[in-house]
């Protein structure tokens, strides 16, 4: 389910893409248009493959399977490292261009710092700008689709020849009960921090991005660190009042072999390591700079606390992945 979400993003990206090079074929090479509409016919066979093949474990032709599935792999980095690419020079562009001004713009873009782009060509119309801001703002989508490909591809080549134990499995259905428990209260609970978190930081964009007055960027600053303070907090005492319980589950650790497991530990380490160097880099330049004022004590403690969360939920959640079902 979460695949085929992303993927229709990342297909309506490629679309966006293919309407915005469209517009400039006069002045753009042919591979241009042609790599984004490669592209979305990749998205659309390998989300029809992964969703019928997923659960699969073969057992025939095994090295032909092995060599096609780890050629999925490294073409879902290859997308991967594209659109991050893509992403980060689209990004520093936009920065260079509010910073100096369209002559000299244009001068450095002639003078070899994106040749071949279509940030050369004139984007006049309105359906231009749509196509132009539509792609940018699902490149994140079209990312995580293909870590998450990659994952669920490495996954089946782990499972390439395995046999499963089926003594070993035991039936566990989840019963989902609004008002009984607090699978409710917590549902409720997340769905409020997922909206106060989206007006916070939409607020804070609006802020930060239309006033001029350093006042209000304050505000919003004090506003937004404020805010991921108190749900990181709370996050990481739920987190550690989760492990507490765990110390008096009866359940047995499960201590066989798991690829599944083991990816999604990896990944899960892998991922937090890039916030762990965000906050570690933050915490130094906040100590190295001067003045030190509210905001810096506010970025100081976000810093802190996002390791401390970090910590806190991965140790909970591989807990929780190495327990054996109730």
């Amino acid at each position: 389910g979460g695949l085929i979400l992303f993927a229709i993003f990342s297909f309506v990206m490629d679309v966006f893409k293919i309407g915005y090079y469209s517009s400039f074929y006069s002045c753009l090479s042919a591979i241009k248009i042609i790599y984004p509409i490669v592209q979305a016919i990749f998205v659309v066979v390998q989300t029809y493959f992964l969703w019928i093949s997923a659960k699969d474990c073969v057992h025939v032709h095994l090295n032909v399977t092995r060599c096609g599935l780890m050629l999925t792999l490294t073409t879902n980095l290859a997308v991967w490292m594209s659109a991050v690419t893509d992403e980060s020079v689209h990004k520093a562009h936009s920065k260079l261009k509010k910073n100096v001004t369209e002559e000299i713009f244009r001068w450095l873009l002639k003078a070899g710092m994106r040749s071949s782009s279509a940030e050369v060509c004139n984007c006049n119309s309105q359906i231009c700008q749509i196509f132009k801001n539509g792609y940018f703002w699902l490149y994140p989508f079209n990312i995580e689709y293909s870590l998450f490909a990659s994952a669920m591809v490495y996954v089946m080549w782990k499972n390439v020849g395995r046999f499963i134990d089926h003594h070993s499995h035991h039936i566990h259905r989840l019963k989902f009960r609004l008002f009984r428990r607090t699978f409710f209260v917590g549902i409720v609970l997340g769905l409020i921090s997922l909206v106060s978190g989206l007006g916070v930081l939409i607020l804070y964009e609006v802020q930060v991005n239309s006033s001029t007055e350093s006042s209000k960027k304050s505000q919003a600053l004090t506003m937004y660190y404020i805010f991921n303070i108190v749900c990181l907090g709370l996050m990481s005492l739920v987190c550690i009042g989760g492990s507490v319980i765990y110390r008096f589950d009866k359940r047995d650790m499960d201590r066989h072999k798991n690829p599944t497991r083991t990816l999604d530990v990896a990944l899960l380490m892998g991922a937090a390591l890039g916030q762990y160097a965000i906050s570690y880099y933050s915490i130094v330049a906040i100590v190295a700079s001067t003045p030190r004022d509210a905001i810096s004590a506010l970025n100081l403690t976000y810093a802190l606390l996002m390791i401390a969360q970090h910590t806190f939920q991965n140790v909970f959640i591989i807990e929780g992945l190495h327990r054996q079902p109730p």
